[in-house]
């Protein structure tokens, strides 16, 4: 990743143009293309930026950045504070907090909650936007794709929804359904996953690890 810290002005033209005055901002350029033009404020979102595939020609005092599409981003540069380039490797991902991981590892051991006869074919099975966090066979021998939340929201509905959409494609696969399995499930995602089709499973986090719950008699 590269970082430079420039005094410079920004003009994108493309299915619409937009003219950023000169100002001190920080550019990023990314390992995967992409070019990104920040200031100080906004929060996260850049002020303009260019999506990979893009090529970055440098001139003195000028970079132009040119997608597949013909639309350009030109950057000006009339003064530089610094310019550092650092490697990051290779990123892990996010990681889930220790309930979600762990969920993910007991229903592993206890697919049987999921349905009798059913089993476990891998856990974090691969996509090339992510593991699934299970794979499983139902009773019928069909591929069926586990999503485990704590919570479950909408965002978990349309990440399995992405998932469902790639593995689908695979024929040794399809049909493969979804489940969204969480310790709770907000009426929003319930409704969603249902209208998509999706199984929804509520799981007792408790119940799983063995834990008895206080005032409980049996």
């Amino acid at each position: 990743m590269r970082l430079v810290i420039a005094r410079c002005s920004v003009d994108y033209v493309g299915r619409l143009t937009a003219h950023l005055p000169s100002a001190l901002r920080l550019l990023i350029v990314k390992a995967d293309g992409s070019v990104l033009v920040h200031s100080d404020g906004g929060s996260y979102k850049p002020l303009n930026w260019m999506s990979p595939p893009c090529r970055l020609t440098e001139e003195p005092g000028q970079w132009s950045v040119t997608n597949k599409t013909g639309e350009t981003l030109l950057i000006t540069i009339t003064e530089v504070i610094s310019d550092t380039s650092v490697e990051l490797g290779v990123d892990p991902g996010l990681v889930k907090d220790g309930v979600e991981a762990h969920l993910q590892e007991l229903l592993a051991a206890q697919v049987e909650l999921l349905g009798d006869g059913w089993r476990l074919v891998r856990r974090e099975y691969p996509t090339p936007i992510g593991p699934v966090d299970l794979m499983c066979r139902d009773e019928e021998g069909h591929s069926v794709a586990v999503e485990i939340k704590r919570r479950g929201e909408i965002d978990g509905v349309e990440q399995l929804t992405r998932y469902l959409e790639l593995l689908n494609r695979d024929p040794l696969l399809r049909p493969v359904a979804g489940i969204i399995a969480a310790q709770s499930v907000t009426p929003q995602a319930r409704t969603l996953a249902e209208d998509r089709g999706m199984r929804v499973v509520v799981l007792d986090y408790d119940a799983m690890r063995g834990v008895t719950r206080e005032g409980t008699l049996f």
